[in-house]
C-alpha cells in the first residue's frame, strides 16, 4: 500500500509531504495507481520549481518507493500563496485516486 502522508504548519499550508510503499496493483511497469501517485507528485514539484522558483527539499531514498518533498520556509508572501496552491492541487489529485483505489493507498496528516 502506499501511504501518503501530508504536514501542514502553523498557518495550515502544506509543509511537507511523505509518499512511502508501492500500491501493488498490478505488476512492476502496469500499475496505474503508483504511476498516478508517481505523475502527480513530481509533476507538482517540478511545477513548483518552474512556476515559482523556489526549489523543494527532495529525497527520493535509495530504495525506490519513497518520497518525501519539504517547502523551504520563510517565504514572501506571494511565492508561498502559489506553492500553496499548487500543492492543494496535488492533495486533491492524490485524494481522487484514494477515493477510486483506497485499497491500494492511504493518506494521513500531520501537524
Amino acid at each position: 500500500m502506499i501511504t501518503v502522508t501530508i504536514h501542514r504548519n502553523q498557518k495550515g499550508f502544506i509543509q511537507s509531504f511523505t509518499i512511502k510503499g508501492h500500491a501493488n496493483f498490478a505488476r512492476r511497469g502496469s500499475d496505474i495507481v503508483c504511476a498516478g501517485v508517481s505523475a502527480v507528485t513530481f509533476g507538482t514539484i517540478n511545477a513548483v520549481e518552474a512556476l515559482t522558483g523556489i526549489v523543494p527539499d527532495v529525497d527520493q531514498g535509495s530504495e525506490g518507493g519513497y518520497l518525501h518533498c519539504r517547502i523551504p520556509e520563510g517565504l514572501p508572501a506571494e511565492t508561498e500563496e502559489k506553492v500553496r496552491l499548487l500543492l492543494e492541487g496535488m492533495l486533491v489529485s492524490l485524494k481522487t485516486i484514494e477515493r477510486d483505489y483506497h485499497e491500494y493507498i492511504t493518506i494521513t496528516f500531520k501537524p
